[in-house]
């Protein structure tokens, strides 16, 4: 029996050698960053600014196309813009022989027209020399989107245009 008091001491030894490493727990994995989803990263949202697109004076003999991007999480925006076209010169002529076009098209569209296939605009004046322009945009989510004024000079038309045009987003 004097083996006992060894046997005890040895048990008691493993008892709390099992205790102990059952009471450690293992920290969690980390997430490494390039795991994390585009969507939860956070970033300023735009709401409440807003931001000139375009202020120019310029010629028009067959077309012109300004891109300009809404930044991402931009929920709600707006473009509102002014353009006067002209015979010639500024403040020329500016009647129906100075008319031009004007599309507001998103990337895809623009795609299609550079490339001459067909495709349809969000937004169209067909044929004007003095209009206003409100259209509320698509929200960008957490992309930013690329959009792209367009002017144009009529079909068969001989004559240059001068365009003057002011557009901004409000957010």
């Amino acid at each position: 029996m004097a083996n006992a008091p060894c046997r005890v001491r040895i048990c008691l030894v493993l008892a709390g050698l099992l205790i102990s490493s059952a009471c450690n727990k293992s920290e969690p994995a980390s997430t490494p960053a390039a795991a994390i989803a585009p969507t939860d990263h956070v970033s300023p949202s735009p709401v409440g600014t807003n931001q000139s697109v375009l202020e120019k004076t310029f010629n028009l003999k067959g077309s012109a196309i300004f891109p300009f991007e809404i930044p991402a999480h931009a929920a709600q925006p707006h473009l509102h813009g002014i353009f006067a076209s002209y015979v010639g010169q500024v403040h020329g002529a500016s009647d129906e022989t100075a008319n031009i076009g004007f599309m507001i098209l998103n990337a895809e569209q623009n795609e299609a027209m550079t490339s001459n296939r067909p495709s349809e605009a969000l937004f169209t004046v067909e044929s004007s020399h003095n209009q206003a322009v409100n259209f509320d945009l698509p929200s960008s989510r957490d992309q930013p989107v690329k959009y792209y004024l367009v002017f144009r000079n009529a079909e068969g038309s001989a004559s240059q245009k001068v365009v003057q045009a002011q557009f901004r987003i409000d957010f």
